[in-house]
């Protein structure tokens, strides 16, 4: 039985071919220029938030919020805040990587301010997602020689264990300066990546056919 209650999130990022099935999503959110490729495919968003620098203009929807252009948060942070408020657990991301470095990171860093309030963000990019695990466990498959790349986001993330990966670490204790954790391989079979304590940033090369709980 269905738990979670998921929303897909757009932004004014790149975008690498159509965007996913949102009929699969519970609520669809768009963040400012994400509007525009919303529009392309035909999908009607729930919410429409942003400054609308990147849009050039206010759309007219009856569920668009207005930020200022001077604020402390991204659109897209407002975005997913909005979903969660909304009572989604699960964020699918998209168009929230290329283009310019600084949003993405920021995005990177939303996977984990979200993480540790209980919440799951897959980031979508070119064949690859990132996601974040606070004290907790992420099952992945994959194809074979597929790669995924495991970062400690925490100062410390203690009780890292990977299995199922070409490499796998048990009860390991990762830090954020050295990246310990990069281009290990599916094998084909069920991985399981686990942390006690801390918040791991999950890097893994995607396409269709790869489950990811």
């Amino acid at each position: 039985m269905k738990t979670e209650k998921i929303c897909h999130c757009f932004g004014a990022g790149e975008y690498f071919g159509s965007p996913a099935e949102t009929e699969k999503a519970d609520m669809v959110i768009v963040a400012d220029g994400g509007l525009k490729v919303t529009e392309k495919y035909g999908i009607s968003p729930d919410f429409v938030i942003g400054d609308f620098d990147s849009l050039g203009a206010v759309p007219e929807n009856e569920n668009t919020t207005v930020l200022p252009v001077e604020k402390d948060t991204t659109d897209m942070f407002e975005a997913i805040k909005k979903g969660a408020e909304e009572g989604c657990t699960v964020f699918h991301i998209y168009g929230g990587t290329g283009g310019r470095l600084d949003h993405t990171l920021a995005n990177i860093q939303h996977l984990k301010y979200f993480a540790e309030k209980g919440l799951r963000l897959y980031l979508y990019g070119d064949g690859y997602i990132i996601t974040a695990v606070k004290d907790g466990e992420l099952t992945l498959k994959g194809s074979k020689g597929g790669y995924v790349s495991v970062f400690s986001l925490s100062d410390i993330s203690e009780g890292v264990s990977l299995k199922g990966l070409k490499y796998e670490l048990s009860d390991y204790t990762l830090d954020n300066s050295f990246p310990l954790g990069v281009s290990n391989e599916f094998t084909g079979e069920e991985a399981h990546i686990s942390v006690k304590n801390g918040t791991l940033a999950v890097y893994f090369t995607y396409k269709k056919g790869t489950v990811f709980i």
